[in-house]
């Protein structure tokens, strides 16, 4: 995936993905639905491992790995980025954002004491210590929230980096990967929350995300929350996602 939590330029060639194999006759649904998630978390260069190897436990370590390295205590490339930074706003969910989970489900993720609010249908996909997915109803053009917890050490600086992450957000803007940049406060965290331009290809991703740091249990961490969809699927699930991001609770 495309990720803004470290300033460092993007890998030789971007983020851009091709539409998602065919699926073979006789592949599971399981299957299929890890297949695509894992490509909304970490691109098309993964499938042919996950093929091979199939099942939760691979696409969960590779997961965390992947947030784990773009995400996660590191000061480098922080260097002159200035700390403070603007207010974060509260959720303010349109009617038609509210609507979309109006009469929803509680979604909890007890490990890390963190909740949502998503529309009924939508699934656990799975939930460890440090990742958590669900799903809502459909194969290649389902909708998924992502969500990865970074520890980090005591004296990390999380203003800092946090507006490293807002700077970054905003010169994507610039060139159009990204239309939208807020600096949200979620459950009394404050974050920085970006949704990515509709892609070229109306079949590679399309990610609305937030990052926030938060003290939990004596520990300093990054919550990254992702948000998405194939291009072609975002419009038709976006007020729901919006609903979800702005219903998050983060215990502190």
């Amino acid at each position: 995936m495309q990720n803004y939590n470290n300033p460092a330029p993007p890998p030789q060639g971007g983020y851009g993905m091709p539409p998602p194999p065919a699926a073979k006759k006789g592949m599971s649904a399981g299957v299929k639905v890890l297949i695509v998630v894992l490509v909304l978390v970490v691109g098309g260069g993964a499938l042919v491992v996950a093929l091979s190897i199939g099942g939760l436990y691979y696409f969960s370590r590779r997961a965390q790995q992947h947030v784990a390295a773009t995400s996660g205590p590191t000061l480098k490339g922080l260097t002159g980025v200035a700390a403070g930074g603007a207010e974060a706003e509260p959720p303010s969910p349109t009617a038609e954002q509210m609507s979309a989970i109006a009469g929803g489900q509680s979604v909890v993720w007890e490990q890390q004491e963190i909740s949502w609010t998503a529309p009924q249908k939508w699934k656990k996909l799975s939930a460890e210590s440090t990742s958590f997915m669900w799903r809502s109803p459909g194969s290649w053009d389902a909708a998924s929230l992502i969500v990865s917890i970074s520890p980090l050490n005591a004296d990390f600086p999380s203003e800092v980096s946090l507006n490293a992450f807002h700077a970054g957000a905003e010169q994507r803007r610039k060139t159009g990967q990204v239309d939208e940049v807020r600096w949200l406060k979620l459950g009394g965290v404050k974050g920085v929350m970006f949704r990515e331009s509709a892609p070229e290809s109306a079949d590679s991703p399309q990610r609305l995300q937030w990052m926030g740091y938060r003290e939990y249990k004596g520990q300093k961490q990054l919550v990254n929350i992702i948000l998405a969809s194939r291009g072609k699927d975002f419009a038709r699930h976006e007020d729901a996602l919006y609903g979800i991001l702005y219903s998050t609770n983060l215990s502190q």
